[in-house]
């Protein structure tokens, strides 16, 4: 049995977070010991390790509920898994493509001041005016 404390150094987990995912029920309620510490199995701890690989991927709470209800039903298609999947690396790849625009204008931005001044500067007239730096553009 491991501790609450145990679970987060092996998972990278915080402690609060695991407490907060018992409480909402993407863990099993831990055991206690007769001291009332949280006592968890191997269970819980592979659990707490594919929470967290689906968080680091960028899954929702909700996706990762959808994920872990697959899990544990063996044998069931898991093609509503694909499509959890399928529909998160739209959304990262959608992230990606806006933190390349945020890339690309923030060089020309940075790469714009000479540096002189501060009333000269093209940094600071980009961000005051959206529109001189507005990577939507």
């Amino acid at each position: 049995m491991l501790s609450i404390g145990k679970m987060a150094r092996l998972t990278g987990v915080k402690i609060p977070t695991i407490r907060y995912y018992e409480e909402i029920g993407m863990l099993a309620e831990a055991e206690r010991s007769a001291g009332n510490q949280r006592r968890y199995d191997a269970n819980a701890l592979e659990r707490l390790k594919f929470i967290r690989h689906a968080r680091d991927l960028g899954f929702s709470l909700d996706d990762i509920r959808s994920l872990i209800d697959l899990h544990n039903r063996p044998g069931h298609p898991c093609s509503e898994a694909t499509e959890i999947a399928e529909r998160q690396l739209v959304t990262i790849r959608e992230r990606i493509a806006r933190l390349l625009k945020l890339e690309a204008e923030l060089s020309r931005i940075a790469t714009a001041c000479d540096g002189a001044s501060s009333d000269s500067c093209k940094v600071l007239h980009a961000l005051t005016d959206h529109n001189i730096g507005d990577a939507r553009r």
